[in-house]
């Protein structure tokens, strides 16, 4: 990797997590972006030639993950009513435990709901706006949203398997 670009993702970074550090003492609306610059120890060009805002910086978090998550799959992304799949996000859930309990405890989870909303409609394809299986679709995404707060809050008192497996034997769709 080029020195430009590695010297970006740290500042992309930097940012990032100033901006969490900061969320666990003031909501989002309270934090200046001269705070998140100052603490991170970046240019103010630095921060918005990377983002055009402070939600923005949380809202390139969650696509970049979920980018990943398209990217690395070995499997039909649309299947996401399969075992597989729902075993995947879990183990997602928990590769960024901390950032989605830090979105949790900011108040931000709606941000990452909606993020997580829109991917599970784009991997399922065209649908009607007002289609049940849209909205079948849409319980689905919320349901394992809700049940990965809950597991991961919990600090895992199951493990992987048994609450893929649980969700899986209790989702119908």
């Amino acid at each position: 990797m080029d020195k430009r670009k590695a010297e970006n993702q740290r500042v992309k970074a930097a940012i990032t997590t100033t901006l969490f550090s900061l969320l666990e003492k003031k909501d989002l609306d309270d934090i200046t972006i001269t705070e998140i610059i100052t603490k991170a120890h970046v240019a103010r060009a630095s921060f918005y030639r990377n983002y055009t805002s402070k939600s923005d910086v949380l809202t390139t978090l969650i696509r970049d993950v979920l980018q990943e998550f398209r990217e690395t799959a070995d499997y039909d992304l649309s299947e996401v009513y399969t075992l597989r799949h729902i075993k995947r996000a879990f183990s997602y859930f928990y590769q960024y435990r901390d950032i989605v309990l830090n979105f949790y405890r900011s108040g931000q989870a709606i941000m990452l709901l909606e993020e997580l909303n829109q991917f599970h409609e784009e991997i399922a394809g065209s649908m009607p706006a007002t289609s049940s299986t849209r909205y079948t679709l849409y319980i689905y995404t919320g349901a394992l949203f809700n049940t990965a707060l809950i597991w991961l809050q919990d600090e895992n008192a199951v493990d992987l398997d048994t609450i893929s497996k649980l969700f899986s034997d209790t989702w119908t769709p």
